[in-house]
């Protein structure tokens, strides 16, 4: 868990709550000594820096840990025939919306409207960021998609948000580095075919899509860490104006 700067002191302010990212691979973004090959994100610093400097608006950073060698299985949509692995995705998202949603709504204090809540990550961990966002709408009204696996069971995401794109489009930020695996201009290409398919559904850039792609960076903590600030900042900008509502 990351809480703003103030959080604890303020305990009536601000008084419509703060709005939660939650991101999946949660080890890897606050400490080294959980993170990947030691190699954090650095999530909190920067959220404290821009906060302090009032870029983003105060938030609660979620982190829910993966599960290791399941990793793989609840991070993906559809199961693999050629890898006889995957296909939970969606009980993962259920879980989040359903289980981990609440327990943080009731703990904290939080804005519970879908427009105040995001939800992110990077890899596979963007991929079930993303059948989160198309089913549950009214929860997850922010994506971040870092680097999405896109070839993931021959590219089947394209063919899910084509089919299950919801009539309340969440907010997205896409990106990819130009460096990423064996075959850059591969990932390039597949990171392009996601956005031109959130375009053919109504998405626009420089609306509610972003798309983004990083001069030189590879598939690795490092780079999505310097990454997730503007992520921050195009998610969750200072001075807007707070939404009531309740949970949906």
């Amino acid at each position: 868990m990351y809480l703003p700067p103030g959080y604890a002191e303020n305990r009536q302010a601000p008084r419509a709550g703060y709005p939660v990212l939650y991101l999946q691979d949660g080890q890897n973004l606050f400490d080294a000594a959980t993170a990947f090959l030691g190699n954090e994100w650095r999530a909190d610093e920067t959220a404290d820096d821009l906060i302090r400097r009032e870029r983003i608006e105060p938030l609660i950073i979620v982190g829910v840990y993966n599960t290791g060698v399941r990793r793989i299985s609840e991070y993906t949509p559809t199961r693999d025939r050629r890898l006889h692995k995957g296909g939970k995705a969606g009980r993962y998202a259920q879980m989040l919306a359903r289980e981990v949603k609440p327990f943080i709504d009731h703990a904290y204090r939080t804005r519970r409207a879908a427009a105040d809540t995001g939800v992110g990550g990077s890899s596979l961990g963007a991929m079930v960021s993303l059948v989160a966002g198309l089913a549950y709408p009214r929860v997850f009204g922010k994506l971040a998609l870092m680097s999405p696996s896109v070839w993931w069971d021959e590219r089947v995401i394209l063919d899910w948000i084509d089919a299950r794109t919801p009539p309340r489009r969440p907010r997205i930020w896409l990106d990819t580095g130009t460096a990423e695996g064996n075959d850059p201009a591969k990932t390039v290409a597949d990171a392009r075919k996601m956005r031109d398919a959130f375009a053919a559904q109504g998405w626009r850039e420089s609306g509610d899509l972003h798309y983004e792609e990083a001069a030189g960076q590879g598939h690795n903590e490092q780079a999505w860490g310097e990454r997730f600030g503007r992520v921050l900042e195009y998610l969750f900008p200072a001075g807007r104006v707070p939404r009531q509502g309740a949970a949906a």
